[in-house]
């Protein structure tokens, strides 16, 4: 069993950054590859970012690529969002989630799934 919890999200301008955290409870915490996904109103969630067990490799979606960048710290059990020139197409409630297996940008096959947070740029 993994817990999630976000953190880091709120209002920016466009343009500006926003760091999102994830802390997961548990020691197993580097078994699991991480992802981020996002859902705007009256859109269904959207993968954004995913990486390895150890951080090594990563994967993102073509609209973040090249601002965004996913990182994680398995002595922290927690994994980051890093987020740079943000566009008011980028709103949206920002969940991280976990899976047993190797990293996926699929939005159901992941295990574990935290509450969310909201990332609201103004343009």
């Amino acid at each position: 069993q993994v817990q999630l919890v976000e953190s880091g999200g709120g209002l920016v301008q466009a343009g500006g950054s926003l760091r999102l955290s994830c802390a997961a409870s548990g020691r197993t915490f580097s078994s699991y590859a991480m992802g981020w996904f996002r859902q705007a109103p009256g859109k269904e969630r959207e993968f954004v970012a995913t990486t390895t067990q150890s951080g090594g490799s990563t994967y993102y979606a073509d609209s973040v690529k090249g601002r965004f960048t996913i990182s994680r710290d398995n002595a922290k059990n927690t994994v980051y969002l890093q987020m740079n020139s943000l566009k008011p197409e980028d709103t949206a409630v920002y969940y991280c989630a976990a899976r047993g297996m190797g990293y996926s940008d699929y939005v159901g096959s992941y295990d574990y799934w935290g509450q969310g947070t909201q990332v609201t740029v103004s343009s």
